[in-house]
């Protein structure tokens, strides 16, 4: 984790948020992240929502982190969309929602950094490349301003992708995306 440390410097919006919550460098602020509560925001598209919100999804937790490094120079941190088969052994709480609805699986979107291609996820306490990296269908790199509408739209057309190439699942794209939002219920 070292490897990867930085001082923050910058005087920009994200970083004084940051020192005003005792974290001056990148692995402190990652750990504060980290341990906030897995919950969705009042404002995606305002990344201190996070702090005033106490709280943060994958998406606005690794967008804020992604800010940061770019607040400070720190052009090797990547913010990752990717797309996993999340499962009822890779994510336990939502198993009984799956089977309910004879789904063996729902890809799903999930965003997380990227170090000179090592995986760090600080979506909740105890998040690892390991919850999914076997699962892993597809990912790209996005910018922290896309973790709202171009995630979801992203996310909706791989599903309707999906569902094309797999006639025998029994439901429309709205009727999957209601079995999703069942399933991060769950998650919260």
């Amino acid at each position: 984790m070292e490897s990867l440390n930085f001082n923050i410097t910058s005087d920009q919006e994200i970083s004084q948020l940051f020192k005003k919550n005792n974290c001056f460098d990148f692995h402190s602020a990652s750990e504060f992240v980290r341990n906030l509560p897995y919950r969705r925001n009042l404002n995606k598209d305002s990344l201190a929502t996070v702090f005033t919100d106490e709280c943060g999804t994958c998406s606005t937790k690794h967008a804020l982190l992604k800010k940061l490094a770019e607040e400070n120079s720190q052009s090797d941190f990547k913010l990752i969309l990717g797309i996993f088969q999340m499962n009822g052994d890779n994510t336990q709480k939502i198993k009984s929602v799956l089977e309910t609805y004879n789904l063996d699986y729902i890809p799903e979107a999930h965003n997380y950094l990227k170090f000179k291609n090592q995986i760090l996820d600080f979506t909740k306490k105890n998040s690892s490349e390991n919850d999914f990296i076997n699962d892993l269908l597809e990912e790209i790199e996005i910018e922290p301003h896309q973790i709202n509408q171009f995630k979801i739209e992203f996310h909706r057309n791989y599903l309707k992708n999906w569902l094309d190439e797999n006639p025998q699942i029994p439901y429309s794209l709205d009727e999957l995306w209601k079995i999703r939002e069942e399933c991060i219920k769950t998650l919260s």
